[in-house]
């Protein structure tokens, strides 16, 4: 089984698109199950801000590394694979998707299981890149408000290779 927990300040935009269609019917069969987590759920203060000032100075915000922290650590197992989305990431592919949906192939009791990081505003703290992050992907060579949408991309080309979706 695939199991995809994407961390996001928009879960709508991921849960919208990845219950219908191909992915609906896998999740239907028992062969996926995608959850969309609130990143904000995992934040302290009354504003629930998920975003900081850029170290330094300078324009812009940064995703604050408290609240990712927490939440890939409660999300974690032991196979778990962490995706970045990110315009600087390896441009994705179909060789790429293949190789995300390979352990899925084979028939083991382990799930497979990604969690895909949004990314907003300037990027994110560079500790969350340094300590959590397995893979950095892009899409392509421009730039989106936010990662939602690459995510859902990147679910959907690895769940319709999954046998039986």
């Amino acid at each position: 089984m695939l199991e995809i927990d994407v961390l996001t300040l928009f879960p709508e935009m991921i849960t919208g698109p990845l219950s219908q269609s191909i992915m609906g019917r896998a999740a239907d069969k028992g062969l996926i199950s995608v959850r969309a987590h609130q990143l904000r759920n995992w934040t302290h203060d009354k504003y629930h801000r998920t975003d900081d000032y850029l170290c330094g100075g300078g324009q812009g915000m940064l995703m604050k590394c408290e609240p990712i922290f927490e939440a890939i650590e409660e999300l974690r197992r032991e196979n778990t694979r962490v995706i970045l989305m990110t315009p600087q990431g390896r441009v994705f592919n179909q060789s790429l998707a293949q190789e995300l949906a390979a352990p899925c192939m084979q028939k083991t009791e382990h799930n497979t299981h990604y969690i895909i990081l949004c990314g907003h505003y300037k990027g994110i703290d560079h500790r969350i890149r340094e300590h959590l992050i397995t893979k950095e992907i892009s899409i392509g060579n421009y730039v989106l408000s936010g990662g939602e949408l690459a995510a859902a991309v990147i679910c959907d080309a690895i769940i319709r290779l999954i046998p039986g979706a």
